[in-house]
Parts: C-alpha cells; sequence; structure tokens
C-alpha cells in the first residue's frame, strides 16, 4: 500500500507569507536626484539661485483609502507642498489638498482620503515667495 502525499505543509508558509504581505502599506519616497556636477566638483551657490537647495523630503503613505504624506525640509528655503490623490472608482471624487507650507528644518504632515480604494497619490512642490 501507498503512502498518501500531502502537499499542504508546503502551502501553508506560502499562504502566511501572501497574507502577511497583503496587510502591509505601500510606503515611496518622493525626491528627485540632484545633477552631477560638469568638472566633477560640488560648487555651493546663494540659496535664491540654487535650484539644488530646495524641496522638502516626502514619505507617502497609502493605508486602505486614507493617504499620509511626512514631509521634512532640510534646506533653508520654505517649500509648499500639496498631496493629490486620484482614487481609483469613477464616481469617487479626487482631491487636491491646499497647500502646506514647510519652512526650514520643519516637518508637516498631510492627509487626504478616498471613499474606497486610492488608484494613486503624488505630492507636488512649489517655492514658497521670498519672505514668507
Amino acid at each position: 500500500m501507498r503512502t498518501p502525499l500531502f502537499r499542504a505543509p508546503a502551502l501553508v508558509p506560502a499562504a502566511a507569507l501572501l497574507a502577511g504581505l497583503a496587510g502591509l502599506a505601500v510606503a515611496a519616497e518622493v525626491r528627485a536626484a540632484p545633477a552631477p556636477a560638469e568638472d566633477g566638483t560640488a560648487h555651493s551657490a546663494p540659496v535664491t539661485g540654487d535650484p539644488e537647495n530646495f524641496g522638502a523630503s516626502c514619505r507617502t503613505l497609502v493605508q486602505g483609502s486614507a493617504v499620509t504624506v511626512h514631509c521634512q525640509n532640510p534646506y533653508p528655503r520654505t517649500d509648499r507642498v500639496r498631496l493629490h490623490v486620484e482614487c481609483a472608482h469613477w464616481w469617487d471624487v479626487d482631491t487636491d489638498s491646499a497647500p502646506v507650507e514647510v519652512g526650514p528644518a520643519d516637518y508637516a504632515q498631510v492627509t487626504g482620503r478616498c471613499w474606497k480604494e486610492v488608484r494613486a497619490a503624488w505630492i507636488t512642490h512649489e517655492p514658497a515667495a521670498l519672505g514668507s
């Protein structure tokens, strides 16, 4: 008589792994890479003329229908960030947040949501007017 083969023990770890991955939130770092210097050396420029001396670093976290963005600005110029959320269903309203100013060495949190699933979420940056 032959012993029956059971493949269920091999499927249990795979099912547990997939169930664990399904509960994870999606996080993404949104940041442009700095352009290399032409002669291989780094040059410092005034804050008003250096485009690399601008832009908060933001992390986007999507959990179900809620979106949270955490931004930290390491630069001496104020950055205005806006969260844009595109919802998966045609009847769900896409949203754009009001501009949030992230000052030098400051931190900001911006939230948005859909009624159901989130299709996409992104941040836009705009330099604040000098003197603000």
